[in-house]
């Protein structure tokens, strides 16, 4: 039996001992599931615009993007719910032609009793004591005054009169998204406005000119992200997402093969999220839909990323359904979507959540926005979140197998006549490889139909390039349990 060393030498004289190591048969290292916040920074920020970096954690995120900046807040979201993966950001500038969003609480009345003004400011409270001796004027001052100095708020306050005027520290169209509002819990809630007091809102607006994402990708080099935040769901941003993770040329094609997966969210009416989710058709995003909600939409996608990379990481295939999305805030229940409101979104491209009796806001079903084949048909083979993670976990153990016992192999036509351990293979033992790591994979409940698979699988080598084998894999992925009809078919006696 000839054993094939790679390193000793056939010729050496020299005695006695010589040992090398082979790990080809002891591969079964996972890959580091990264996260990838892209947010920008304020001046006071010390990040690199552009650069991805390694997060050390939510301080260090106030650092590198400035306190309130988007990346500093929404570094903080996504740890609310993913406490443990390896979590980087993409620093971004404001672009220079940004302008920033601004928006007012005009106070029209003082106060005839004393108590509390909640004002909730992208979701965040800052409560006011309030007095009977106090004008408009000082009201003004004094919430100017609580907003600034209260910890992470992604704006500033200016006092004018009676009218405090906030402006958004990260200029760009995310600023418009910071919705102001009183008494979010209401009465049930003991919030209320003070009698007599009187204030009109003027919610954020005119942020305008988001940073451009295509430069900023082009410094990923071959860094895998698997859970990417996209702050952004105008077309030229969630175009540039589309490029970066396309099936032909981009992290999913066959040359680079790092994949990866874009979370966003949008707020609107079920008519206007279904008119965004209809322009999209990408299987690599996925777009949450909230209506109402206080919390920012940039927040949202943090969130949403974190609770999803939390359950993903430890098993691609069990659905997302139920899952907590911790930290932010439901709409009110009359702003809350229907049964049949959630099931058209679905159909559109639009993820949704639900939402408990005590506020708690869980993913119902996570989709992607693809919905359309090449021929412009209904096509739902890439519609759930679940089945693209658990396609590219297949594919990299798939990989781990193949690049670890064949990196330097000699191949051989299926028949030739080799002694055992002879560095040499065929496609038949190829193959073999591929129905076991097939049947662990089984063992997992990653796929299914172990048996189906194996009467299918072809393995060949290629007749132009006899150096090439040819594997045509038909895979069974696992399913998810997601709906459960029953009749009940009841009986009266």
């Amino acid at each position: 039996m000839a054993i094939s060393f790679k390193n000793v030498p056939a010729n050496i004289r020299v005695p006695l001992f010589y040992a090398e190591t082979d790990n080809s048969q002891a591969n079964s290292g996972q890959s580091t599931q990264r996260a990838l916040i892209i947010g920008q920074m304020t001046s006071a920020g010390n990040g690199v615009a552009n650069v991805p970096v390694m997060s050390q954690g939510v301080t260090d995120a106030a650092q590198v993007g400035g306190v309130g900046s988007m990346l500093h807040l929404m570094t903080q979201a996504y740890r609310l719910n993913d406490t443990f993966g390896e979590v980087w950001y993409l620093p971004l500038a404001d672009d220079a032609a940004a302008t920033a969003a601004v928006g007012s609480i005009a106070f029209t009345a003082a106060a005839s009793a004393n108590g509390t003004l909640n004002l909730y400011v992208g979701g965040v409270k800052v409560a006011l004591p309030v007095l009977t001796t106090q004008t408009t004027a000082a009201l003004a001052t004094a919430l100017a005054a609580a907003i600034n100095a209260t910890p992470g708020l992604p704006v500033s306050a200016t006092a004018s009169t009676a009218t405090v005027t906030l402006t958004a520290l990260n200029k760009g169209p995310c600023g418009n998204d910071i919705d102001l509002r009183l008494n979010y819990l209401g009465t049930r809630g003991g919030e209320v406005t003070p009698t007599g007091l009187a204030a009109t809102i003027t919610q954020m607006a005119g942020g305008a000119t988001p940073p451009n994402l295509t430069n900023a990708f082009a410094n990923f080099a071959n860094q895998a992200f698997d859970f990417i935040v996209c702050p952004y769901t105008d077309a030229t941003s969630l175009n540039a997402v589309q490029a970066l993770l396309n099936d032909t040329t981009g992290r999913w094609s066959w040359s680079t093969q790092l994949y990866g997966h874009a979370f966003a969210a949008l707020k609107g009416t079920v008519g206007a999220l279904t008119t965004a989710g209809l322009l999209r058709n990408d299987p690599h995003t996925s777009i949450i839909g909230a209506y109402d909600s206080p919390t920012p939409t940039w927040l949202w996608a943090a969130s949403l990323a974190g609770a999803a990379a939390n359950s993903l990481r430890v098993d691609p295939a069990t659905p997302l359904q139920t899952v907590v999305i911790q930290g932010v805030l439901a709409p009110p229940l009359q702003s809350r979507f229907l049964l049949t409101d959630r099931n058209t979104l679905l159909f559109d491209g639009i993820s949704t959540f639900t939402v408990g009796d005590d506020g708690t806001v869980a993913i119902e079903n996570l989709i992607t926005t693809y919905q359309k084949n090449a021929a412009g048909n209904a096509d739902s083979s890439y519609l759930e979140v679940e089945t693209l993670f658990t396609l590219a976990y297949v594919l990299r153990q798939m990989k781990s197998v193949i690049t670890s016992k064949y990196a330097r192999s000699k191949l051989a036509a299926n028949g030739t006549r080799f002694g055992p351990g002879a560095n040499v293979v065929t496609p038949n033992l190829i193959r073999a490889d591929l129905i076991a790591q097939y049947r662990a994979l089984e063992q997992q409940g990653v796929v299914q139909n172990g048996d189906a698979f194996k009467a299918n699988l072809i393995v060949q080598q290629n007749t132009q390039n006899p150096n090439r084998v040819d594997v045509l894999w038909p895979g069974t992925l696992i399913n998810q349990l997601r709906i459960f009809a029953l009749l009940a078919q009841f009986r009266l006696q």
